[in-house]
């Protein structure tokens, strides 16, 4: 039963009781379900703009949903799945998969700018082609000296 209605069965009590409004009791019985009924109306009306909002969060929630798929494509295999997230069985692609001890270290394509993140075990594979522009990146860190690194690193600060 609604609270609307619960309202309703006990205003019917009350009038049914044949309440003398002349009496200090019977003026405060009035007032008490004159405000009730205030309260009821006042609840139910919260209660509409609370479902109206929570439809529209949920709108809103969906609609947020398809940009992020659209903004944050992660996709980077090239299976034929529905809902591939490029970790399915049927791609081999561990390319972006790091484990969280691993170092990483960025590389900048030179004919796209794009910035990628790779781990070790891809640039000992010596190559990979830019994910952006299918440039093939090329890494040779055998000829490369500790001042490199470390002016690389004085760089960085």
């Amino acid at each position: 039963m609604k609270l609307t209605e619960k309202m309703s069965y006990l205003q019917g009590l009350i009038d049914g009781l044949d309440i003398d409004d002349s009496t200090k009791e019977g003026k405060a019985l009035i007032q008490m379900t004159d405000v009730m009924q205030e309260l009821v109306a006042y609840i139910e009306d919260l209660q509409n703009q609370v479902d109206e909002l929570t439809e529209l969060c949920d709108i809103l929630d969906e609609d947020l949903g398809i940009v992020e798929e659209d903004l944050y494509d992660f996709d980077d295999c090239d299976c034929d799945c529905d809902e591939c997230d490029g970790d399915c069985d049927c791609c081999d692609d561990d390319d972006y998969d790091f484990d969280d001890d691993d170092e990483l270290y960025e590389v900048t394509c030179p004919t796209c700018g794009d910035t990628i993140l790779l781990d070790e075990s891809i640039i000992d594979e010596g190559s990979m082609n830019c994910p952006n522009c299918d440039e093939l990146l090329e890494f040779d860190y055998n000829d490369l000296t500790i001042e490199d690194f470390e002016e690389e690193a004085s760089d960085e600060e």
